[in-house]
């Protein structure tokens, strides 16, 4: 239950972020200061990776996931900090090498005008997945705290990342995206202490897990029979199967790499070296996050279930067992046990801390594909018919902000059973389809492919990892999407010999 302390300690952190980062902004003058001004330490390219990194899917989502899948949803950090190892350790100084400031950049100076903007467009549909996994995150905290109904969480959800962006944007870079970090990392390992403790170690989350599948209509809906089933579902890391749990993971990796975010913290560092410290830095810290935020997922497995589940127990004339809580849907598993489980104070610092983190993703996000669609979709469709814009290219930006956050909202609604890390898997997934063999050639085999052909590689491998997808084919759609990439660029290589 929200109490009065909780409400403090919400305001106080999200003041204190918002003052810092506001703070810390004013040393930045425009865009190019940050992103190669040159100033940043490891520790501040550590921040400015991990703040956005790790968000609503790397939180909210693991503990989702782990509510249904236990230990294999640490998958998703696992991923993500193999994807800042991968940055840090071989893309950083090719990056840097490059004297570009955005990976499109690079990949027009090999491929040309038409390969950027195809790319471009492309990474619109990568980025309008994470947006719709922001608000469901943030309609997941709201609805926790409030308990209003998921379509009003939703419509506040984004109305605020409007404001954010609107305002100048919660973007985690310098001082702000350090103290965030702190404040998260301080968040998630108390409450995975806390799940600890009060569970009784792994053994015991474990056996109130088996005792919850002791009523017949939830194992049943569950698809568990015996606890072998309990087992191979909590107890593995591979419970969605290799292919599925392993292929997230190398979405999650080579998407990192992808994210035009991530390679801007490394190029804003002072050094390749500080670049490299700083997002091996954030590798190292990523899983303990992880980590906390499953085994919580997990123990509300044991402890709680949700209204559908609710309703079919009654429905079977079950009775649910005493001390069993009810949750509005997996979603709310992390925010419900900061608020049930960890003391007060605590609670409304970890609160305020992940809304302030979710609602400054989704507005970086939100700015990012807003400036993608005026610049690149709108705008060259102006050129192509040869009108000028009857508005001003603040007035684009914002009318396409509020576009996408309708649009976000409206798909969040209609995806509120889905598991926020699989929108992130697939959000990341489509971001290296589309970009990474035509970056890492650019990068160390210029001049070996035709512009032609990387622009046709982008699209072919974002077509066919969708097609996978929405398909159902077997194994994660990342496989399709980069093998029907590379498929496109082998005559160029071919013909080479």
């Amino acid at each position: 239950m929200l109490t009065t302390v909780h409400i403090i300690g919400i305001l106080l952190t999200v003041g204190l972020l918002l003052a810092v980062s506001i703070l810390s902004g004013r040393k930045v003058k425009d865009a190019r200061s940050f992103t190669t001004g040159g100033k940043a330490g490891s520790w501040m390219v550590c921040g400015a990776i991990l703040g956005t990194l790790v968000g609503g899917q790397s939180t909210i989502g693991t503990a989702q996931l782990a509510f249904s899948f236990g230990l294999s949803a640490w998958w998703f950090t696992i991923g993500a900090a193999l994807g800042a190892l991968v940055l840090g350790l071989v893309y950083a100084a090719p990056l840097r090498r490059s004297g570009c400031t955005t990976l499109m950049e690079v990949v027009r100076q090999q491929y040309g005008r038409r390969a950027e903007t195809v790319g471009s467009v492309l990474f619109l549909v990568g980025i309008f997945i994470s947006i719709t996994s922001q608000l469901l995150s943030s309609s997941a905290m709201i609805t926790s705290l409030f308990g209003m109904p998921t379509a009003v969480a939703l419509i506040i959800g984004a109305v605020l990342i409007a404001a954010l962006v609107f305002f100048g944007g919660i973007r985690s870079a310098g001082s702000g995206g350090i103290i965030k970090l702190v404040l998260l990392y301080i968040s998630s390992l108390a409450a995975g202490i806390a799940v600890w403790h009060i569970g009784h170690g792994l053994d015991g989350i474990r056996e109130s897990i088996a005792q919850i599948y002791e009523m017949p209509r939830l194992a049943a809906m569950n698809g568990i029979s015996d606890a072998e089933d309990i087992h191979l579902r909590y107890g593995t890391f591979l419970a969605r199967g290799p292919l599925k749990d392993l292929g997230g993971c190398l979405s999650l990796t080579l998407g990192v790499v992808c994210t035009q975010t991530y390679a801007q913290a490394v190029w804003s560092a002072a050094t390749t070296r500080k670049a490299r410290r700083g997002a091996v830095l954030c590798a190292a810290l990523i899983p303990l996050i992880g980590a906390a935020c499953t085994l919580v997922g997990m123990y509300m497995r044991g402890h709680y279930v949700t209204v559908t589940e609710l309703a079919a127990l009654q429905q079977a004339g079950e009775t649910l067992p005493e001390g069993i809580g009810v949750l509005e849907n997996s979603l709310q598993a992390f925010p419900t046990f900061i608020l049930a489980h960890l003391p007060a104070w605590l609670g409304g610092i970890a609160l305020g801390t992940l809304l302030i983190n979710i609602l400054g993703c989704g507005s970086g996000l939100v700015l990012g594909a807003a400036t993608i669609l005026t610049r690149d979709v709108y705008g060259n469709l102006l050129t192509l018919l040869r009108r000028p814009s009857k508005l001003n290219p603040l007035a684009q930006t914002r009318l396409s902000i509020v576009l996408l956050l309708a649009l976000g909202a409206v798909a969040a609604h209609f995806m509120q059973g889905a598991f926020i890390n699989d929108l992130g898997f697939l959000s990341l997934g489509l971001r290296a389809a589309a970009l990474l063999l035509p970056l890492s050639a650019a990068l160390w085999l210029p001049g070996r492919f035709k512009p032609r052909s990387v622009t046709a590689s982008m699209v072919v491998g974002t077509a066919s990892m969708l097609a996978a997808g929405l398909l159902r084919l077997p194994a994660d759609p990342m496989y399709y999407g980069l093998a029907a990439s590379a498929l496109v660029l082998l005559p160029d290589v071919v013909r080479r010999r």
